[in-house]
């Protein structure tokens, strides 16, 4: 970071590090134990969709290294998701698998296209929460849709996830940045 830097009050971007997803399963553990909640098996990674032989030859490198079990999909803002299904109670496979994907678009030249990766948890009253790791950010944030439906959150949820997790992961303190995932896949 430069003088002029410093001044205008830019920052030095933060480097992802793709290691800090093998904090989760610890941190599964401490949200079921806290909670309830208790993790789906499913997870997904997000990118910005990109054209090109290259990006197809990434989709299905990962296809083969998941052994078929992925899925992409399109969301209605134009971003490619890509969701991998583990049994529920593998949640070390399922952050293994997205560690593998997130790090194979990396290498490929793809890093600025990644944008986020989560993973599911529900509880028995069927209220859903994902824990979501911001790539860029290096950092992660809870997202609890409301029961009822719509485009609403359960923000005193997520404040209560934040708090339980606070020594398990390294979570964006900007809530500005927690930003929704309406209809992400592994939700």
């Amino acid at each position: 970071m430069g003088f002029l830097d410093a001044i205008l009050g830019r920052s030095k971007p933060v480097r992802p590090d793709l290691d800090q997803l093998f904090a989760l399963p610890s941190a599964a553990v401490t949200l079921q134990a806290a909670s309830g909640f208790v993790p789906t098996g499913r997870g997904s990674v997000c990118f910005a969709s990109v054209e090109g032989g290259a990006f197809a030859r990434i989709q299905e490198e990962a296809r083969s290294l998941l052994d078929g079990s992925v899925e992409f999909t399109q969301d209605a803002y134009g971003y490619t998701w890509l969701l991998v299904r583990h049994p529920p109670e593998d949640v070390a496979g399922l952050v293994n698998d997205l560690h593998a994907v997130n790090t194979s678009l990396e290498e490929a030249g793809f890093g600025p296209q990644l944008l986020c990766s989560l993973v599911g948890f529900r509880e028995e009253q069927q209220r859903s929460l994902a824990l979501v790791y911001l790539y860029k950010r290096g950092t992660f944030y809870p997202f609890a849709p409301q029961r009822e439906g719509g485009e609403k959150r359960d923000n005193p949820l997520e404040l209560q996830v934040r708090a339980m997790l606070g020594d398990d992961l390294t979570i964006e303190k900007d809530l500005t940045r927690w930003f929704p995932v309406w209809g992400a896949p592994g939700l």
